[in-house]
């Protein structure tokens, strides 16, 4: 099973720059071991399953809910079950080999 989360989750009462909190989040998901993304506007990660998915939605949550009255997140799911690990980078390549 491969679950593909793409996600953004930041205080939204800390000002223009939000990148000490962002910072927070993606040294937990470093250290967490899964594979990631960090782009402009979220982070793409992937798991095993939804529940290591929501695990990070939740630790991202914790960290930033001492510093925060106001957390923002949009989070969306691709989610397959007859697939391994391996599509953050193989979709990507996938497009990249038909151009």
């Amino acid at each position: 099973m491969s679950v593909l989360m793409n996600y953004a989750m930041f205080p939204t009462d800390k000002g223009d720059s939000v990148s000490e909190f962002v910072s927070k989040i993606i040294k937990m998901i470093y250290e967490s071991g899964y594979d990631y993304k960090l782009n402009a506007m979220g982070t793409i990660v992937e798991t095993e399953n939804i529940e290591q998915a929501l695990e990070i939605v939740n630790k991202s949550y914790k960290i930033l809910e001492p510093f925060s009255d106001r957390v923002y997140a949009t989070i969306s799911f691709d989610i397959q079950t007859n697939k391994p690990t391996g599509r953050l980078e193989g979709k990507v390549k996938s497009i990249e080999d038909k151009m």
